[in-house]
């Protein structure tokens, strides 16, 4: 059981959230993954407002982890190997800026954190895009984003964009992952 000190939230968006989500339910320490938007105009949002690009969100997804079991760099690492932080608004077939790389923080540390890591990408050549803003309101996604991958595996765009994520995942990152992972 953690206790609440233990308790960290950090919100990422990496392209579509369907990915991010299934991507950090795998690993230890987390405690939940939430699918939502943020970063936009419009309160409440749906996921067609979004989608069409007008509301200035985002596709997100709100991490809650323990920080004795998985810490925030160690988020920050599997974040920027499991989506593209080169290309801007833009993630394989998915564009528009509410597919944008971007960090949103919750403290300063977090943010400290998200810009020593992405200053060191750049000095070793990566050009990441990846915007680092405070978080001021998170929106939670409808329920049929929940749980997306898990309840879809056998949709196309979860064994073309998805899977390959997972593997990549469970083949770089093996002391992360949870016991149950396959």
């Amino acid at each position: 059981m953690s206790s609440p000190q233990e308790i960290e939230t950090a919100v990422f968006g990496g392209g579509c959230f369907w990915c991010t989500e299934a991507v950090f339910n795998e690993l230890r320490g987390v405690i939940s993954v939430m699918p939502g938007y943020a970063g936009g105009t419009i309160a409440n949002p749906t996921y067609e407002q979004v989608s069409s690009g007008q509301t200035g969100h985002a596709e997100v997804t709100k991490i809650k982890f323990n920080r004795t079991q998985i810490s925030f760099k160690d988020l920050l690492t599997v974040f920027f190997a499991t989506h593209d932080s080169t290309t801007l608004n833009r993630q394989d077939n998915d564009t528009g800026t509410q597919y944008r790389s971007v960090i949103f923080y919750t403290d300063d540390e977090q943010k400290r954190e998200a810009e020593n890591f992405i200053a060191g990408l750049k000095s070793n050549g990566t050009p990441a895009v990846t915007e680092v803003k405070p978080l001021e309101k998170f929106y939670v996604a409808e329920d049929y984003h929940r749980q997306y991958y898990q309840n879809n595996p056998d949709q196309p765009y979860c064994q073309l964009v998805i899977d390959p994520k997972l593997k990549k995942l469970k083949q770089t990152f093996t002391g992360m992952l949870n016991k149950k992972a396959p």
